[in-house]
């Protein structure tokens, strides 16, 4: 899934502001160079003029920084390095650690809108790579989801 769209929706689950994108990719390291112009750009449609894509960089630190921002930064712990290259699988982790949801809310959020998933379906979703059991997100699973999450938190 592109970046870019990973961005919008959970900018408008959260009715987030330009300057709360910046902020959140900040927070999750205060040397990352982002402004309300570049926020902008990625927030635009990719027909519209001054439409820029969203690196795996950029997306990451937004993830990171809306963990921090929800859940607070984690005592005792050295902060995490950001990761350079994102895949749906791991947008789906960190929405699921940034909203705190368990199996059951997300088997939830996924029957809001219709797309029926299993536990066993989910659990192999976060598994490592290497599983055996390992199961690539795709496209429209995480469509799905970000959808579900936007009718649970807007209502």
């Amino acid at each position: 899934m592109i970046n870019n769209d990973v961005l919008r929706s959970v900018r408008y689950s959260l009715d987030l502001g330009d300057h709360h994108v910046v902020t959140l990719c900040q927070m999750a390291d205060p040397a990352f160079e982002v402004d309300v112009d570049q926020a902008k750009a990625w927030l635009l449609r990719e027909d519209e003029p001054g439409f820029q894509p969203m690196s795996d960089s950029a997306l990451a630190h937004f993830l990171d920084g809306l963990i921090l921002h929800l859940r607070g930064p984690d005592e005792g712990q050295a902060p995490r390095a950001v990761e350079t290259r994102i895949d749906n699988n791991l947008v789906l982790k960190k929405l699921r650690v940034a909203f705190q949801l368990r199996d059951v809310d997300m088997m939830e959020i996924f029957t809001s809108i219709g797309f029926n998933v299993s536990k066993s379906e989910l659990g192999a979703l976060f598994r490592q790579p290497g599983h055996k059991n390992y199961r690539r997100c795709l496209d429209q699973m995480l469509r799905n989801f970000l959808k579900g999450l936007s009718l649970r938190l807007r209502g």
